[in-house]
């Protein structure tokens, strides 16, 4: 997750999500044993971390957030020369969890913006510190 001035995701050249910051640009990985239980936990965890200016979480400061779901923050790289994705989510579990947590965002809430799961984005950030942290629950 970073603290963003501003962020996009495009799909084909068109713009998808976007946010003006200050927000979080949150890249969303979902591990092969994740379960629903973690879902509470980690919108909770997104809206409320105080890390914006001022101490600040997205919560204080009706700041927006741009979900992107990213299996590739699970891949292994300690082996070999390629990475292996056998830690990440596939995609018929990953997809109803990353969706789960943007509406729990949306229930808090939480002004959210989302990529296009499985799609191949380009995500543009401007990063505000830089600013980034791994949450995990």
């Amino acid at each position: 997750m970073a603290r963003v001035s501003s962020a996009t995701v495009r799909v084909d050249g068109e713009v998808v999500g976007h946010i003006d910051g200050p927000g979080l640009l949150v890249l969303l990985g979902v591990h092969r044993d994740d379960t629903p239980d973690a879902v509470p936990v980690m919108a909770r965890k997104l809206h409320e971390l105080r890390i914006l200016p001022g101490e600040q979480s997205c919560a204080d400061a009706a700041a927006p957030l741009l979900v992107v779901s990213q299996f590739t923050l699970y891949g292994e790289t300690r082996k070999g020369r390629r990475p292996s994705w056998s830690a990440a989510a596939r995609p018929e579990h990953a997809e109803p969890l990353v969706e789960a947590v943007v509406a729990a965002l949306r229930e808090r809430g939480a002004e959210v913006a989302t990529g296009v799961f499985g799609a191949m984005m380009a995500v543009e950030s401007v990063n505000e510190g830089p600013f980034t942290v791994l949450v995990e629950v």
